[in-house]
């Protein structure tokens, strides 16, 4: 596991939230790289078209799951898949969550393009900071960023833009 730059300042429980899920994470084997960074677990996408990572973070106060890219190409390649299918972000994340039983969610997802120019889908995650301790926070955040993983590597060009 590597260190990552400095993220906005996380309470100590969240920190430690991180830390343990970036154990749990290396352990899945399902991303490239795990990095742990003040308030932040960045997880490099395996075999995407493009680099992407899956994080947990601590931003606006709250703890966050999402997919990240500066690649827009890839941003569009999930669109199309979503709008070629139906299939609302939403479900696909909460039948992975099921899956891995996990009942937190539906999660909304939000999308975008953030600031620093990533485009983001993300959900907030039901942990409060002070909760964050409990291995309850962890399974959770844990579940998130692995359902993340899931329904992701499912669309788009993240599996490789060449796998047809």
């Amino acid at each position: 596991m590597t260190q990552q730059q400095a993220g906005p300042a996380a309470p100590e429980a969240v920190q430690a939230l991180l830390k343990r899920v970036a154990r749990q994470a290396e352990q899945a084997d399902v991303f490239d790289a795990v990095a742990l960074g003040a308030g932040r677990l960045a997880c490099a996408a395996r075999d995407a078209a493009a680099p992407a990572e899956y994080r947990i973070e601590w931003a606006e106060g709250r703890l966050w799951a999402g997919l990240y890219t500066e690649d827009r190409w890839l941003s569009q390649s999930i669109e199309a898949d979503l709008v070629h299918t139906g299939d609302k972000m939403e479900d696909l994340i909460d039948e992975e969550l099921v899956d891995l039983g996990c009942n937190a969610g539906p999660l909304p997802v939000e999308h975008f393009r953030s600031e620093d120019m990533l485009y983001t889908f993300r959900s907030a995650l039901p942990i409060d900071a002070s909760a964050a301790g409990d291995e309850a926070a962890a399974g959770i955040a844990l579940a998130a960023l692995l359902a993340y993983e899931a329904t992701f590597r499912e669309l788009g060009d993240m599996a490789g833009a060449d796998d047809e």
